[in-house]
């Protein structure tokens, strides 16, 4: 589907330049007839300070990388098969360079190339530098490329000194042995020794970059175009409702016509760049009963309802929305709730460490529950929250059960319908991890679970593995610091989800299955992963069988760098620990094993297993 951004006048790049317009323009240059008309920024002019979205889709400025010796900027997109090939001789002169202060980065201008298959290019090819999305172009266009993939080289006063392609290795319709003459290499080493370039544009082989168009517009049923209600309606109460609702924990309602109005253009925003509804798995791997993604048609109507101006239509056609429940439980109501005994106090601003706070209730007996939920009664100042139960040695990873955030789904094992529950031990009471986020003002907070036991026969045991290596240590400015962890399954096992926690330097994380006869599957790629939605990937019961020797590995990479825009301190060497400024890898594997039969019955009331 093709598309454009929503808002144009976002991502519009300044006119203003950035750097020493003192310098004088470079003259005498050969220059190389170009296919189409070539832009007011020549090769020797400063540059205007791009604009564009990162991979967390916040748009930020080509400043924010910070003053370099040199910068080269490869325009890509995903389809375009010089682009495959050329990114990986790009991540090896920059290996060559490493010891050279360059900023290199990858600039998507694929139409139909989302910010999330942007990131999932840079983990598919292995790029260890920053992939950003040039939305409409307008990065495109002050720079004069025209195809993929070209590469621009910039000094470090921001003036423009070379434009061409990579080198004459690789060509459309074939490849060289050997290129004659590495273009990019020649210009950057002329660039850092202050020289000018001996030939500053070159000829590029490649895919032309199209001009992102609006696609046609959806139909109303009197083909109009789009209108509130009967259409919009539908959608956002069938993908948003759950949270954008009174004490739902958005920010905002869209419950109404004039909720959505006022609120259009931050909708349009967010559903282009799909970090709404909250969803972080690439879609060409795998699939999860919990997705709450638009389809293709959704967003479509959405944008183009924006577009045209946000009409209402006829209220007697309002999608008809079930009564609300009354109760406050996404889990039903709860057989057991169990509510902190203390309230704690979140200040008005600043950093909040990790509060920790048991619950006040003993688990006398071993008790098997179906549905856990974490409610805070103050959700806006909840980041997120995890539970464990502890026993006389503590809680650790091991005895994790579940965890909390806006957006998320509770855990309740019975959408799964295979009799499968999770096991507490006699002598063990629940523990909760708490991260408050301020909201400028002082606020009160006190967190409730609720427990629903099995009404079913008990047939399996919900099992977890954490993939969880220590010891390393993230070096200062490394964008993509590569950690990996394995464990070989010793049962067949049939897989119910997948979960990752890494702190704000969490770049992407990726699980591999690799089978006893080495095949190799991607479970799950996040690439672009967002420590403010830390969401569960639920698995449809039957869907993922793995043998026994079966290896399951997670990889994930760390952006230490100064363009990350969360990060503490990247001069800092990062080491494992609890608090956002430490970093850490957890990769939750949730699955059954196949070969048990418990066919234990369990109180209802209880959770206790019943007397024979």
């Amino acid at each position: 589907m093709q598309e454009i951004a929503l808002c144009m006048a976002l991502i519009g790049f300044v006119t203003a330049p950035f750097g020493d317009d003192s310098n004088p323009t470079v003259a005498d240059q050969p220059v190389v007839s170009r296919s189409r008309d070539v832009p007011a920024v020549a090769v020797g002019q400063v540059i205007p300070d791009l604009q564009f979205k990162d991979i967390r889709a916040l748009t930020r400025r080509l400043s924010e990388f910070g003053a370099h010796e040199a910068y080269v900027l490869v325009f890509a997109t995903t389809s375009c098969p010089l682009v495959k090939q050329t990114l990986p001789k790009l991540a090896e002169i920059r290996r060559k360079l490493i010891k050279e202060d360059i900023q290199f980065v990858a600039v998507n201008v694929g139409a139909n190339d989302s910010i999330r298959d942007m990131a999932a290019q840079a983990i598919d090819l292995d790029i260890p530098f920053a992939f950003v999305k040039d939305i409409n172009l307008t990065c495109t266009r002050a720079l004069g490329v025209q195809r993929t993939p070209e590469v621009v080289v910039l000094d470090r006063k921001m003036i423009l000194r070379y434009r061409g392609r990579v080198d004459d290795q690789l060509r459309l319709g074939g490849a060289k042995p050997e290129p004659a003459r590495r273009d990019l290499e020649e210009a950057i080493a002329e660039v850092l020794a202050g020289k000018v370039v001996t030939q500053p544009e070159t000829p590029v082989d490649g895919c032309l970059i199209s001009e992102p168009r609006a696609s046609d517009s959806p139909q109303s049923d009197s083909g109009s175009s789009p209108v509130y209600y009967g259409q919009v309606d539908r959608v956002l109460h069938a993908r948003c409702g759950q949270c954008h609702r009174p004490e739902g924990g958005a920010p905002f309602s869209l419950q109404t016509l004039e909720d959505a109005q006022a609120n259009a253009q931050m909708i349009g925003e967010v559903v282009q760049d799909e970090t709404m509804p909250p969803w972080f798995a690439a879609k060409k791997h795998g699939e999860f009963q919990n997705d709450p993604s638009l389809n293709p048609d959704e967003k479509n109507l959405l944008l183009q309802w924006i577009r045209s101006g946000c009409h209402s239509g006829d209220p007697a056609r309002a999608t008809i929305v079930g009564k609300p429940s009354t109760g406050k439980w996404r889990i039903g109501e709860p057989d057991l709730v169990i509510t902190m005994l203390e309230e704690h106090t979140v200040p008005a601003t600043g950093f909040v460490p990790y509060r920790y706070t048991v619950l006040p209730y003993l688990f006398l007996q071993d008790a098997w529950v179906e549905a856990f939920e974490i409610r805070p009664e103050n959700p806006a100042v909840v980041h997120h929250c995890n539970m464990a139960y502890m026993t006389k040695d503590g809680a650790s990873e091991e005895t994790f059960l579940t965890g909390y955030v806006p957006g998320g789904q509770p855990m309740d094992l019975g959408r799964f319908n295979n009799g499968t529950a999770c096991f507490v031990p006699a002598g063990s009471g629940l523990g909760l991890q708490i991260h408050y986020t301020t909201t400028g003002k002082e606020e009160a907070s006190r967190i409730q679970v609720g427990l629903r036991f099995p009404r079913k026969t008990v047939k399996k045991k919900f099992r977890h593995l954490l993939l969880d290596p220590r010891g390393w240590q993230i070096p200062p400015n490394d964008p993509a610091f590569r950690m990996q962890a394995n464990h070989k399954l010793s049962h067949d096992v049939t897989l119910m989800g997948l979960f990752t926690h890494m702190h704000v330097r969490g770049r992407d994380m990726t699980f591999y299955s690799v089978s006893p006869d080495n095949r190799r599957e991607i479970l799950l790629q996040i690439p672009n992963y967002n420590f403010e939605w830390q969401l569960g990937y639920e698995i449809e019961p039957g869907k993922k069988i793995l043998p026994a020797g079966t290896a399951i590995e997670a990889v994930a990479h760390f952006d230490n760098s100064a363009f990350n825009p969360y990060n503490p301190d990247p001069e800092s060497v990062v080491t494992y620990g609890p608090q956002t400024i430490h970093e850490m890898f957890n990769g939750f594997v949730f699955f059954v094993q196949n070969d048990e039969t418990l066919n234990i019955d369990v109180d209802a009331k209880t959770g206790h297993v019943k007397s024979p």
